[in-house]
């Protein structure tokens, strides 16, 4: 009696936390898509930080590698 409700919280305990992961994983994927962690605003104010001039398609360019590489 006292083996099958051990092996029932394990396995219950198992199954909860790969479930909290992919769940977890779900929201966070979601929420990067909707609020992208850089903006074509913030790009620019970095590269005129960093002493250059950006132009619109260096820009383009950029946000379009980052997009990319989030999917």
């Amino acid at each position: 009696m006292w083996l099958y409700l051990i092996v029932g919280i394990v396995v219950g305990l198992i199954l909860g936390v790969i479930l909290g992961f992919f769940l977890a994983r779900k929201y966070m994927m979601d929420y990067l898509k909707k609020n992208p962690p850089i903006n074509e605003k913030m790009l620019r104010v970095m590269m005129s930080q960093m002493g250059q001039n950006p132009s619109q398609k260096k820009i383009n360019q950029m946000m379009k590698a980052i997009n990319n590489q989030m999917k």
